[in-house]
């Protein structure tokens, strides 16, 4: 890990759905947060990378990006999320790279890329957060 969670965050941020889906952060900065999540145990009946399972490390990785924009006295909640594949993963991991886009209070969005080990690119999407004040999400 480069960059390490703020220490505001909750000590165990992960959520069921990222520990069933093998969701990890990987690096924690604020202009680039990084996750990834193994191909195996998330794949299709044909073998393929499920594309539910990268939409959900996308959501992931955008939320985080969200949050840590935001601060320790926001919520953030994905209020759109559209993604495209590229190229099917079957094996190893998948890596997504996410960067904001553009923050306009109360919303904020992000590109995410999906790549394979081979750093080939599998997918990308665009995620939209809306920020709240704590007290009211």
């Amino acid at each position: 890990m480069t960059t390490e969670a703020p220490a505001w965050f909750p000590d165990d941020i992960s959520s069921a759905l990222d520990d069933k889906l093998g969701i990890e952060i990987t690096d924690w900065d604020p202009r680039r947060v990084v996750g990834r999540m193994p191909v195996d145990g998330n794949t299709q009946p044909f073998g393929l990378l499920h594309g539910g399972a990268t939409c959900s490390l996308v959501e992931a990785v955008g939320s985080y990006a969200a949050a840590l924009g935001a601060g320790p006295d926001a919520r953030v909640v994905g209020i759109e999320l559209n993604a495209s594949y590229h190229l099917a993963a079957t094996s190893g991991y998948v890596t997504a790279v996410c960067t904001p886009l553009g923050s306009e209070l109360p919303l904020a969005a992000f590109a995410i890329e999906v790549f394979d080990d081979g750093g080939r690119l599998t997918a990308s999407a665009r995620l939209t957060c809306m920020v709240r004040p704590a007290s009211g999400a």
